[in-house]
């Protein structure tokens, strides 16, 4: 038989500073969104469409991204011969993928060098 036991099933831990009950309303509907902008607020998903910040993307440049084009690499690697991150670049990932292939591909047959004197 199991022991019932007359505690709540904290089993006599302190609570951690939660009040009872789940959380508090602060008159806000549930989601945190507004309901009808009269706040000031647009709705999310009403306004003007995201930037594309990714340059291939953006210029509807296709799949294959070419070893060969020398210039275009050279926007996409630090001034020391290293691979830019995403972050600093603002590429998306499928591209930053297709790029740092292709820089190694140039590295690789000379193209592009491994490091910059």
């Amino acid at each position: 038989m199991r022991r019932v036991s007359t505690q709540s099933q904290s089993r006599g831990r302190p609570s951690r500073g939660k009040p009872p009950g789940g959380r508090p309303s602060d008159g806000r509907p549930s989601g945190g969104r507004p309901s009808d902008g009269k706040d000031g607020k647009k709705p999310w998903g009403q306004g003007p469409p995201r930037r594309t910040f990714c340059y291939f993307c953006a210029n509807k440049i296709g799949k294959q991204i070419d070893y060969k084009d020398i210039p275009t690499l050279r926007r996409f690697t630090s001034d020391r011969g290293k691979i830019l991150p995403r972050r600093v670049t603002k590429i998306c990932d499928k591209h930053q993928r297709l790029v740092t292939r292709a820089i190694s591909r140039a590295r690789n047959i000379a193209l592009f060098p491994f490091t910059v004197e």
